[in-house]
């Protein structure tokens, strides 16, 4: 898999998440993920559609063109709605920005959400000091960011809070700075947590989880 992030890339996270845990005496774990599921219906519903389509067009073309001595035969109409529908399946795996289209937003939000979960517990995340431990995620593909706090900060991180750390986080993903993206993530979230009254003294053990930025492949 080819990384999302270059060496310089990393290296300016990995010091920005080590300061970041410094003043906030959390653990923070950034992620990408290309993408949270293989979504199999996204190829099924564009081939439906552009087959629908091209179907409808060769009616009417042949309701247009009833008396002219070249009407659309039965194989041809075939070939054509089969095709439009292929090509337009084709292009869901080559193009991310087309298969977007057949993805709902509840349902991309689901499957990160569920992605997310699914990290945070096959990466022992909350097997920190305290339940001091915070996902940062990234998927790529679906565009969409989740922050999951362990129980230890929820009371340092509101949802209010967790919201506009995800909103500052969309547009520079939807420009394809990945790192931005995280680099804006994590400095919104290192305010919310600083953020009085939660200003207080905070436990400051040693580093229980990776700094660097984790990339996963996804499903």
């Amino acid at each position: 898999m080819k990384p999302v992030l270059s060496n310089d890339e990393q290296n300016r996270l990995n010091r920005a998440v080590a300061a970041a845990e410094k003043k906030t005496g959390c653990q923070i774990v950034l992620a990408v993920v290309r993408r949270s599921d293989a979504y199999p219906e996204i190829p099924w519903k564009a081939f439906a559609l552009a087959a629908s389509v091209s179907g409808l067009a060769v009616l009417i073309r042949e309701f247009l063109s009833r008396g002219w001595p070249q009407p659309v035969t039965p194989p041809l109409a075939l070939t054509v709605v089969l095709g439009a529908g292929l090509v337009s399946a084709l292009f869901t795996l080559l193009v991310p920005s087309y298969a977007r289209l057949f993805l709902g937003r509840r349902r991309a939000r689901a499957e990160v959400r569920q992605y997310a979960e699914s990290f945070f517990l096959r990466r022992e995340l909350s097997a920190t000091a305290g339940r001091r431990g915070v996902l940062l995620l990234v998927s790529l593909f679906e565009r969409r960011v989740i922050l999951l706090p362990d129980k230890g900060l929820r009371s340092r991180l509101t949802a209010e809070e967790s919201r506009s750390v995800i909103d500052g986080m969309i547009p520079v993903i939807r420009k394809g700075d990945v790192s931005g993206a995280l680099k804006t993530g994590l400095d919104s979230l290192t305010a919310a947590l600083l953020t009085p009254p939660k200003r207080r003294p905070v436990r400051r053990g040693r580093n229980e989880l990776p700094d660097s930025v984790i990339e996963e492949e996804g499903a």
